[in-house]
């Protein structure tokens, strides 16, 4: 599975199983296995990625101000997003 360390799907940013057998013509079952037999897991990042919203300067310091100066009787929820 040299694709699943050298290339990414032209429409993602990491493989998928399903990705994977739309491009090899293998099963799914089958590229599960290969992946679990070699610890292949092309999905998780293990850096920072920045977002590319265009609106994500403004929206980063809306948080920011609301952290450091949160208005009278506000509640402040933060969610976690994995990627």
């Amino acid at each position: 599975m040299v694709r699943t360390l050298q290339e990414n799907p032209d429409d993602a940013t990491h493989w998928s199983t399903r990705s994977m057998t739309k491009t090899t013509g293998m099963s799914q079952s089958a590229i599960s296995r290969i992946w679990r037999a070699f610890g292949l897991k092309p999905h998780p990042v293990d850096t920072f990625k920045l977002s590319s919203d265009p609106l994500f300067i403004d929206e980063v310091r809306d948080i920011v101000v609301l952290y450091i100066c949160p208005p009278d009787h506000a509640v402040v929820l933060c969610v976690d997003e994995k990627t």
